[in-house]
């Protein structure tokens, strides 16, 4: 096996030096590491990472928490864009990722604190957030190196966030089907404890406020980030007599299922029913027909999230402790048709 005495008789350097270019040592001229890292490379040198770890006390990976079971995160394509963008900047800081989740929300403390109190990671990425969420008062309380993709409140300080302004986005979504002639607007809204969900709901009732229309509650069907809620509350919605016209969307794999439903009941969007949706993934531009959705930067987002943690990991200044993704509402046929009075009821 090759160690550093042998690289650094080969380099004519001392195994200190050999060291010091292992661990990226500023004061190592370029020429000797080019020359060192030469010589590693053809004699095959790999440095031990752990034996690293235990005189550095870093381990040059960082965790991300993921909010649900994996065989249903993936199935939803923003997840996918979001960790896109966070392994395409770690990996270029020189970072690993470490996927965890756990059975359940009682056990994501649990797990999280045996990657914080074990050192294994130098420091967590949230993907989500709750209401009131735990795992993010325990993270505050350890002051460890985390950043949340989503919004906390002012109780948490000590953990940095990347989020969209989703009330913002929400009214907008909202305001878009108000300037098309809706007055009845529906919600297919994600679970009520996601501040993702609670934000959206809030832009929704603030638009319709605003305009002066009623809000009925019967039009707003929570549910999961899953196709099968969009179908499901679709057999609800379109049952009823006085039905919605339009529809914000939570996600846009929540509207795939919407759109399923739909037809399935008989239905057709746009001429009997307007959608839009969030995060503008790649298919909904592909879907039948194609979804209006707003796009909420969620490569961007990923890729803020990691680049501000390994900032926070390496002492480096961060100015903004919360960093707002701007966002624009892509419009496309799902949503663009005027409703004729009376042209609806069924």
């Amino acid at each position: 096996m090759v160690t550093i005495k042998d690289i650094a008789k080969a380099a004519g350097v001392s195994p200190s030096t050999v060291s010091r270019v292992v661990s990226k040592h500023p004061r190592i001229s370029k020429e000797t590491a080019d020359k060192v890292k030469r010589i590693m490379a053809e004699m095959g040198y790999h440095p031990n990472a752990m034996a690293k770890s235990l005189v550095s006390k870093t381990t040059n990976t960082l965790a991300i928490m993921l909010p649900r079971p994996a065989e249903e995160l993936f199935q939803d394509f923003f997840f996918g864009e979001l960790l896109r963008g966070i392994l395409t900047h770690s990996t270029r800081a020189g970072y690993d990722m470490l996927l965890t989740t756990a059975t359940g929300e009682h056990d994501e403390i649990e797990t999280v604190s045996r990657l914080v109190l074990g050192r294994r990671v130098d420091g967590v990425i949230l993907l989500s957030a709750r209401v009131k969420d735990p795992l993010i008062q325990y993270l505050n309380e350890q002051r460890f190196p985390s950043v949340l993709i989503g919004r906390t409140d002012d109780s948490n300080p000590h953990i940095l966030t990347v989020n969209n302004n989703n009330v913002q986005a929400a009214y907008d979504a909202a305001q878009h089907l108000i300037l098309q002639g809706h007055e009845r607007i529906g919600f297919v809204s994600g679970p009520r404890n996601l501040t993702v969900s609670y934000d959206r709901m809030e832009g929704y009732r603030q638009a319709l406020a605003n305009a002066g229309l009623k809000l009925n509650s019967e039009w707003v069907v929570e549910g999961e980030f899953l196709q099968e809620s969009g179908f499901r509350a679709m057999s609800f919605l379109m049952e009823m007599p006085d039905r919605p016209t339009a529809l914000i969307v939570i996600d846009d794999v929540v509207a795939f299922g919407v759109l399923r439903g739909l037809t399935e009941l008989g239905y057709s969007v746009p001429d009997d029913i307007c959608i839009v949706s969030f995060n503008n993934i790649a298919l909904s531009e592909l879907a039948t027909p194609p979804i209006s959705s707003t796009d909420i930067g969620t490569y961007q987002l990923g890729y803020t999230a990691s680049q501000k943690l390994v900032r926070l990991i390496q002492d480096e200044p961060i100015h903004q402790s919360s960093t707002i993704i701007p966002h624009r509402l892509i419009v496309r046929e799902s949503s663009m048709y005027v409703p004729v009075k009376g042209l609806n009821e069924r």
